[in-house]
């Protein structure tokens, strides 16, 4: 169970950004380049100042940076949404390795000890209860930011003025600006906020999940949030519940790996079950419709 938080971290944050593009109608699937991005320059700041502070004041420039491109392109210049974050996955892929092998030196991975890791919260409250308190007690602080977002962001969505203009923007543009809001704004807005969300889940994949930068160590977790957005429609806490749930799972191959199954089948399992979800999800949609 333990395990389940931090392998729910990064999609649970990746999938609360994409909430808000998901409003404004957007249609964001860079968040996979831009966790990874996030990834890479986590660990760039981490390691050259050794502070994991700078690791992640890098990784949320990085995101912002990353975001406005998207929005140049996808809202100024027009191009299609869809191919413009296809552009930005292939960018951030072939861009870290190529970093990490011209900075750094290395293929495939890079560890050291100049890398500062996210610290971890003891809650005093949790250790008077011993089974809490081993299960939620001593994760890196971005677990429990994660879960007080899902939180604060149903507030923002549902009941602010600010989630009701968002939301309007995504359903009606027209209406929206002849109320003196530029639809364009709103999306932006709604962007930048996915790329740093997108890039605080990469920050936790290489300076909480683990210590090190990797080569496509995203590996498919912003496909995954992009999923469970649709599967809930959006609902941040339905992604809340959704990401712990896959957590869970990924948390299960871990064990699995015990008995002597090979990687690569445990490994798969929590995508295989995703997918499962989905395809029932819409085998009832479409038959409550009928």
């Amino acid at each position: 169970m333990r395990d389940s938080f931090s392998s729910a971290t990064p999609i649970l944050l990746a999938a609360l950004g994409g909430t808000f593009t998901y409003y404004a109608n957007v249609f964001n699937i860079a968040m996979e380049g831009m966790m990874l991005i996030g990834a890479f320059f986590g660990v760039l700041g981490s390691y050259f100042f050794q502070s994991w502070a700078m690791g992640m004041l890098f990784a949320v420039i990085s995101g912002a940076v990353v975001s406005l491109i998207f929005s140049v392109f996808a809202l100024y210049l027009k191009t299609d949404e869809f191919l413009t974050g296809i552009g930005i996955n292939m960018l951030a892929l072939g861009g870290t390795t190529y970093l990490l092998r011209n900075i750094f030196d290395v293929k495939g991975a890079f560890i050291s000890p100049r890398i500062e890791s996210l610290p971890t919260w003891d809650i005093p409250i949790l250790n008077k209860i011993p089974i809490l308190s081993e299960i939620l007690n001593n994760h890196p602080f971005i677990v429990y930011l994660a879960i007080l977002l899902a939180l604060l962001i149903e507030v923002i969505i549902f009941h602010t003025k600010f989630g009701l203009r968002l939301r309007a923007t995504g359903e009606d543009p027209e209406t929206t600006r002849s109320l003196g809001i530029s639809p364009n704004n709103m999306k932006f807005v709604s962007i930048l906020l996915s790329g740093i969300l997108s890039s605080l889940a990469g920050i936790f994949l290489s300076l909480g999940y683990v210590t090190l930068f990797s080569e496509n160590m995203s590996n498919g977790r912003g496909w995954i949030s992009l999923a469970i957005i649709i599967l809930v429609k959006g609902r941040p806490l339905g992604i809340l519940l959704m990401s712990l749930l896959f957590g869970f799972f990924e948390s299960v191959t871990f064990t699995l790996q015990n008995f002597n199954i090979p990687p690569q089948i445990t490994s798969m399992l929590p995508y295989v079950i995703t997918l499962v979800v989905l395809f029932l999800y819409s085998f009832n949609k479409s038959k409550r419709e009928k």
